[in-house]
């Protein structure tokens, strides 16, 4: 530790340290625009500049580091001098567009200009102007002569997004921040760009122009798209959601969000957007009361239960849902004395599991990894926010190794991340491969093989990589958890975990895909699973937030296979499934209810309500409780959804206990050189409703690639 002398008070900081790092401990705030803590220093912007004794002159208390005995003063004339000299500089060429700049409210030059801007300009010369760029349909570049060439944005995809997509070409006052000639920024996580531009420069597009920041109430809540639990801050005006923004938890999310957490609000006002229960009569939808829907849907389920048993009834529930509504769904179907209850649509395997898959290890420990060993995943578009905490990893030397099916998906350009070792097989050989890797480690180690297998150059290579190192962590993506042998790939990669000691597990689909589990959303001994439920056996169906055409193995065969069914019942906040549903019952999106949500890690995260339901759409807990009810059904008397979570077993306390969460697999490993169909995964943009439904994030080149894909495949 290094002690200094900061403003009069004692300071120790470790050897390395910055004095804006002292500042920062000693609670002494020095302004800034170029320095961010989660970014490399730059010392562009200058104003940071300090008073430290024996200098010649300022020094940027962001760039320069600590020594023993150091006496740095940040309040003194010749650093507020100094700081106002640099204010003055930047001021220039900065139009005074306040009154109408999106970032007015929230701006840092706008903040720090009250306190070290002079009254007047005393540049008298022509100020420049800067064109603006179109660089997608996200990110805005129209008044980049507000840029205060502060590089953050630069090395944010640099360093996090890993994509470098915008760079500053000439020099002086013709600098300019820009794409690449003829390119646009096309990253998944690039609205953070819009958080870290310490200006109005970068703004969102679809938020533009929608509302001044004063206006907007702040109200917390946590992402309903992948397993990371991302925490929101959703701002509303005048009972519409019109922004959402990272609310900063260092243990999951850090300060960023995807931008499918950012943009999805688009869909929450969508003309798709069901407003009141429906039903079709005589091929026709009409709008009715809520009571009469639930009556229709209650009396339908009561007379299919007398006439063909209760097992001719199932639920589909999606893992989007929140612990609360798919704890009631699977509650229901077996009060009616039904087990048809699931939420692996995408899955080609359902073995039974007699414990909880998870991520195996905590979300911030992948950001300290020496070895991470990646099966069968497009981890940058399936878990943006995982892919830049193991890009964090890969930056100070961590080893990423992958096992996938993809040309496409093993170069760095693919990753945003170099790979050491690369495993390319066809899906229905990827348990081979993890065969070959356990192999080449039982020969390193003199051991016996759990399977048979061969000890390939590029499996040794694997294995080299899984052996070394002390923090390791093997991850099965998606095509891995929905892959015809899925039993089989984890139990190989449980051996190969136990003898590298490497933690194994989930990467997790959705965001509640470990509740789903929780909440015994899955098939009991005699019920059936989500592929038979979607073959057409059954007479009645419950569809909770789910589109099986989108979101299951089944694709456009479940139209055809639910048309058969006496009753389906849609549970969406959607106008969903009207080909072949019966009943249309408006439930609330996230934004409109109360719920919880347990991400990968096991972590549970309450939310609540962040505007009043739209038209007369209900929370599906509360739906549930009803339909229920009407069913005669006991111990459905729940007046919140907080009586709801204190039934679901494990998920009272904010942390799954890890006991619960055992990835152990007991199912025999099998070979097979053809298990079944090509594993499902959805496109970025794809994996739910919210998503499919938002403008802007359907004008991304991502969301357009899988629609040529789609059509190329049609």
């Amino acid at each position: 530790m290094i002690e200094i002398e900061l403003d009069g008070q004692k300071v120790e900081v470790l050897e390395g340290s910055t004095v804006m790092h002292a500042a920062e401990k000693a609670g002494t705030y020095i302004p800034h625009f170029c320095y961010h803590k989660k970014l490399s220093i730059a010392a562009n912007c200058r104003m940071c500049l300090v008073d430290v004794e024996k200098a010649p002159k300022p020094m940027p208390a962001c760039a320069t580091p600590v020594t023993q005995g150091m006496i740095v003063h940040t309040k003194s004339n010749k650093a507020i001098k100094a700081q106002k000299g640099v204010m003055e500089f930047l001021l220039i060429n900065h139009p005074l567009d306040c009154p109408i700049c999106d970032q007015g409210g929230e701006c840092l030059l706008q903040d720090l200009a009250v306190g070290y801007g002079a009254s007047s300009s005393r540049y008298e010369e022509e100020k420049r102007v800067v064109f603006h760029k179109d660089v997608g349909p996200l990110v805005s570049m129209e008044e980049m002569t507000r840029c205060i060439h502060c590089t953050r944005c630069i090395r944010f995809g640099q360093e996090v997004a890993g994509v470098m997509e915008l760079g500053m070409s000439n020099r002086g006052e013709h600098a300019e921040i820009e794409a690449f000639v003829g390119m646009t920024v096309d990253s998944e996580l690039s609205g953070n760009m819009i958080d870290i531009c310490p200006v109005g420069a970068l703004t969102s597009k679809p938020f533009r122009y929608s509302a001044r920041t004063w206006e907007l109430s702040r109200r917390k809540s946590v992402s309903p798209h992948d397993s990371t639990g991302t925490n929101l801050i959703v701002q509303v005006k005048n009972n519409k959601v019109m922004r959402v923004v990272p609310l900063e938890n260092e243990d999951v999310n850090e300060c960023w969000i995807a931008d499918r957490d950012r943009f999805s609000y688009e869909a929450l006002s969508s003309d798709e957007r069901l407003t009141s229960p429906m039903l079709k009569q005589g091929g026709e939808w009409k709008a009715v009361d809520w009571q009469t829907a639930l009556e229709y849907v209650a009396n339908g389920l009561k007379q299919i239960k007398a006439e063909h048993g209760a097992d001719s009834i199932g639920t589909l529930a999606s893992p989007h849902s929140t612990l609360e509504e798919l704890h009631l769904a699977a509650s229901l179907m077996r009060g009616l004395g039904s087990e048809n209850i699931d939420y692996r649509l995408r899955n080609a395997e359902f073995s039974s599991a007699a414990s909880v898959r998870w991520l195996g290890t905590s979300i911030a420990s992948l950001s300290q990894m020496q070895r991470v060993l990646v099966i069968g995943s497009n981890l940058r578009k399936d878990h943006p926010l995982f892919a830049q905490r193991i890009r964090q990893s890969v930056r100070m030397g961590c080893a990423l190794s992958a096992i996938n099916s993809s040309t496409e998906l093993a170069s760095a350009d693919a990753w945003a991340m170099p790979l050491a070792n690369t495993l390319l097989v066809a899906p229905d050989a990827w348990a081979q491969a993890l065969a070959d890797v356990a192999a080449a480690i039982a020969l390193e180690k003199g051991v016996s093989a759990p399977a048979s297998g061969q000890a390939t150059d590029a499996a040794k290579a694997i294995a080299a990589s899984l052996l070394g190192g002390e923090r390791k962590a093997i991850l099965m993506g998606n095509a891995a958890a929905h892959h015809a042998n899925a039993s089989s790939l984890l139990a190989l990669a449980n051996w190969i975990g136990e003898q590298t000691g490497a933690t194994v597990g989930y990467l997790t689909e959705a965001a509640n895909t470990v509740g789903a589990q929780l909440a015994k959303a899955l098939p009991g001994s005699l019920g059936l699973h989500a592929g038979q439920m979607l073959d057409g056996r059954l007479k009645a169906l419950v569809l909770l937030n789910n589109e099986p055409e989108f979101d299951s193995a089944a694709g456009s065969k479940a139209a055809a296979s639910l048309s058969s069914a006496q009753m389906v019942v849609t549970l969406s906040p959607f106008k969903a499934n009207m080909g072949f549903s019966d009943v249309l019952l408006p439930v609330s999106p996230f934004t409109e209810t109360s719920g919880s949500f347990v991400n990968a890690e096991g972590r549970v995260q309450g939310f609540h309500a962040v505007v009043k339901p739209l038209g007369d759409t209900r929370p599906a807990w509360k739906v549930l409780r009803v339909l229920a009810n009407l069913l005669a059904l006991p111990g459905f008397d729940f007046e919140s959804s907080q009586d709801v979570l204190k039934q679901v077993d494990g998920a009272q306390t904010e942390q799954v206990p890890v006991e619960m969460l055992s990835n152990t697999s007991q199912a025999n490993i099998t070979l097979a050189t053809h298990a079944g169909p090509a594993p499902v995964v959805a496109s970025i943009y794809q994996l739910d409703g919210l998503v499919r439904r938002a403008t802007s994030l359907q004008l991304t080149a991502d969301a357009r690639l899988a629609a040529n894909l789609e059509g190329v495949s049609a």
